[in-house]
């Protein structure tokens, strides 16, 4: 039986009691499905500092490279908001995403039929939505440098970010894009800001060299991105795959997010390169949603997107296509038969917990699975 190595990082927040729901669905596989998940946890975020005064330690950190996939919560409250910036709780992330060389940020924006009410759009804008954003990851403002806060003198700072991009960072998230737009709608657009910015000067070029050189079958368009975000709650289903930078795509796949009704129902991966030798990638998975510090701890938190983010898993590190397909069915028949978190509540539905949805959710992927 082949050893699939999971190591899990609940994190803050909600992230402890949606990973509470996963963890029920790997039990379950790896009893009945001979699945073979080796699991590890760890402590990431706030929890990692109150107990190490890092965001994550160096044996965490050292797990997290040998398994095959991190499941990741969430991160963060205001618990931790004076601590030193560089062991905040999302600096955790930021070094796994780093360490991992995690460069390839897939954020599905998918609707499904039962909860395109939910939306802040008319339904018929956004049911039957499946856009998927590839945000460049590891590269750009949040990473370039300089970034510091300089002193002027006479009460006078500056701060710095630098926005910076080579040109391999650039073909390799346009590659992933092209490549995953065939195995859909073979429809990709770039989002940037060439007008006003050399690095999307360079991000256009690049893209369109890539495209030419290689994946001339798919097609191609290129956007602002500040269009890009008009468009995407004008006519949201115009897109298929947007590739876009670390600052953009952090902003608009948030965006594309709320048009599905809720951040508490879509997942991401977070992708390295493969392997030269097994083809494997790095890969990291969590929920689009904060750790919502507000609701911790109530039982009330939508572990949809938590589930959702351990099908990419099934499907992107462990090639179990059928159960992901069964896992992400099953989500869309308990959305279907009225079942939601207060998230998604709406009038004729029964609302439930974290713990009744999760199970509920788990009773219909072990009826598909049998």
């Amino acid at each position: 039986m082949a050893v699939r190595k999971l190591f899990i990082l609940p994190g803050d927040g909600i992230g402890p009691e949606a990973m509470a729901e996963v963890r029920k669905i790997i039990a379950y596989m790896n009893a009945e499905l001979g699945a073979g998940f080796v699991t590890d946890e760890g402590l990431v975020g706030g929890s990692a500092y109150d107990a190490h005064g890092q965001a994550i330690s160096e044996g965490d950190m050292a797990k997290a490279l040998a398994a095959d996939a991190v499941l990741f919560g969430a991160v963060g409250g205001p618990k931790w908001d004076a601590v030193p910036y560089e062991v905040r709780p999302e600096a955790g992330l930021l070094r796994l995403r780093k360490d991992l060389q995690l460069f390839a940020n897939l954020r599905p924006a998918i609707c499904y039929p039962a909860l395109s009410a939910a939306s802040s759009l008319k339904p018929e804008l956004v049911e039957g939505l499946d856009i998927l954003i590839v945000r460049e990851l590891t590269g750009g403002v949040y990473f370039g440098e300089p970034k510091e806060i300089i002193d002027l003198g006479n009460g006078q700072k500056r701060g710095i970010d630098t926005q910076v991009y080579d040109t391999y960072e650039i073909e390799r998230i346009a590659g992933v894009a092209f490549e995953l737009a065939r195995t859909r709608n073979n429809r990709v657009c770039s989002m940037e800001k060439r007008n006003v910015m050399k690095s999307g000067v360079l991000w256009n070029q690049v893209v369109n060299e890539t495209h030419k050189a290689k994946y001339s079958d798919v097609q191609l368009e290129h956007m602002l991105a500040d269009a890009g975000g008009m468009q995407l709650v004008r006519q949201p289903k115009q897109f298929d795959v947007i590739v876009t930078d670390n600052l953009f795509g952090d902003m608009l796949s948030d965006v594309a997010a709320m048009l599905t009704g809720s951040l508490g129902m879509l997942p991401s991966a977070s992708l390295g390169a493969p392997d030269a030798v097994t083809g494997k990638r790095k890969a990291l998975y969590e929920p689009v949603h904060g750790s919502a510090p507000d609701i911790a701890g109530k039982g009330i938190a939508n572990p949809i997107a938590m589930i959702a983010s351990f099908a990419m898993c099934l499907r992107y590190s462990f090639n179990l296509t059928k159960e992901a397909d069964n896992l992400e069915k099953a989500i869309a028949t308990v959305l279907d038969k009225g079942i939601r978190t207060g998230d998604i509540m709406a009038e004729g539905a029964r609302q439930v917990g974290t713990i009744e949805m999760g199970e509920t959710i788990l009773a219909e992927f072990k009826a598909l699975s049998a």
